[in-house]
C-alpha cells in the first residue's frame, strides 16, 4: 500500500492535553488532523466515516479498555493503519490487533515525530527506511511487510 500528499491521521485519546499535543505534532510533522476521539465508539463511529490513513490509539479511553477492540475494527474494516500510543503496552495481544506498532506512554515530542516521519516512508513507499527510531516497536507482521531492519540490540 502506498500513499500521496498528506497523511490524514485520526487521533483516538481521551486525555485532553496529550490529545491537543498530538494535534499540534501531527500538523507539524506535515500530516493533516482529520479528527479526534475520546471513545471507541467515536473512534470506530470516525474511522468509518474519514478512512483515515493512521489512527494514533490509546489502549485506556473514556469508556475503558477498549481501544484495542477499536484498533482491531479500524485496522480490519476501514483500511487504516493503526498505532497505538499508550502506557498499557502489556495489554496488547500478541497480535497488536492489528496494528502496526506500539510507543510507550511516556514518550517524547522528538520520539513521535520521528516516528511519525518513519511511518510516513513506510506508507508512501510500502518500504521501511531502516530501523524503526527509538521507542517505536513495530509488530512482528508490519516489520515483515515493510522489510524493516531490526535494529541491533544495545
Amino acid at each position: 500500500m502506498t500513499h500521496e500528499g498528506p497523511l490524514n491521521i485520526l487521533i483516538v485519546e481521551d486525555e485532553v492535553l496529550l490529545a491537543v499535543e498530538l494535534q499540534f505534532i501531527v500538523r507539524e510533522v506535515g500530516c493533516r488532523d482529520v479528527g479526534l476521539a475520546m471513545s471507541s465508539n467515536e473512534a470506530v463511529e470516525l474511522a468509518e466515516r474519514l478512512t483515515p490513513d493512521l489512527a494514533l490509539v490509546d489502549v485506556h479511553l473514556q469508556d475503558g479498555p477498549t481501544g484495542v477492540e477499536a484498533a482491531r475494527h479500524i485496522a480490519k474494516d476501514c483500511g487504516g493503519v493503526v498505532l497505538f500510543m499508550t502506557a498499557n503496552v502489556r495489554r496488547l495481544p500478541d497480535d497488536f490487533a492489528g496494528a502496526c506498532g506500539v510507543i510507550g506512554k511516556p514518550y517524547s515530542e522528538h520520539g513521535v515525530r520521528t516516528a511519525l516521519g518513519f511511518l510516513e516512508v513506510c506508507l508512501r513507499t510500502g518500504r521501511a527506511p531502516g530501523p524503526p527510531p527509538l521507542g517505536l516497536h513495530l509488530s512482528p507482521e508490519y516489520r515483515d511487510l515493510w522489510g524493516a531492519d531490526v535494529a541491533p540490540a544495545a
